[in-house]
């Protein structure tokens, strides 16, 4: 999941957006965004398997596209696309564009409801609340890490320079080309088994 959220890749927007703010507004918005991003994760995780059930969309065709929108999204890291169109206001950014879809951007809320499907196919109800115990704290330590990063933004951004981030951004980039194709090729699976 961190991989998807790519931490680092918050770094110039949250600069922007919290350039006119003192050490506390700034650190304020960041735990903030953290929280509203975590929030909206979870929330996919536990009514993902819901959501499908109601629009009768089958596992499988959740696993292929949302493989192939974290596919589309690395596409765009790799290649230097992604849209940097943001909107800013004169009030707080925690929920937009930081929490949404900064952290729960379309990649992130497509894996954990790929993950909440795997989930529901698990035998066992102890196995099922372990996976849900381990995603949540999957979700709760990608959202510390961001806030971490976000709190020392302006440290990172002297260390890593543009060039570094550039770099961690285009290798995320490709690492999320990777993760879409594993869940195309396990969609693809779950239709070959349920024909």
């Amino acid at each position: 999941l961190g991989t998807i959220t790519n931490p680092l890749s918050k770094i110039p927007v949250f600069l922007s957006l919290a350039a006119d703010l003192d050490a506390v507004a700034s650190s304020r918005e960041a735990r903030r965004a953290c929280f509203y991003g975590f929030l909206l994760l979870a929330v996919g995780l536990f009514a993902g398997v819901f959501i499908l059930e109601v629009f009768g969309i089958s596992f499988g065709a959740l696993r292929i596209a949302g493989g192939m929108t974290v596919a589309m999204i690395g596409y765009r890291m790799l290649f230097g696309t992604s849209d940097a169109a943001l909107i800013g206001g004169d009030g707080s950014f925690a929920f937009f564009p930081l929490a949404m879809p900064g952290i729960a951007g379309p990649g992130a809320l497509a894996t954990v409801i790929g993950i909440s499907s795997e989930i529901a196919e698990l035998s066992g109800g102890l196995h099922r609340l372990l996976a849900y115990v381990a995603t949540v704290a999957s979700i709760a330590a990608t959202c510390l890490l961001i806030w971490l990063v976000l709190r020392s933004a302006r440290w990172v951004s002297r260390r890593l320079g543009s060039e570094g981030i550039n770099v961690i951004t285009r290798l995320t980039g490709f690492l999320l080309i990777c993760i879409g194709v594993q869940f195309v090729a396990s969609g693809i699976r779950s239709f070959v088994a349920g024909a």
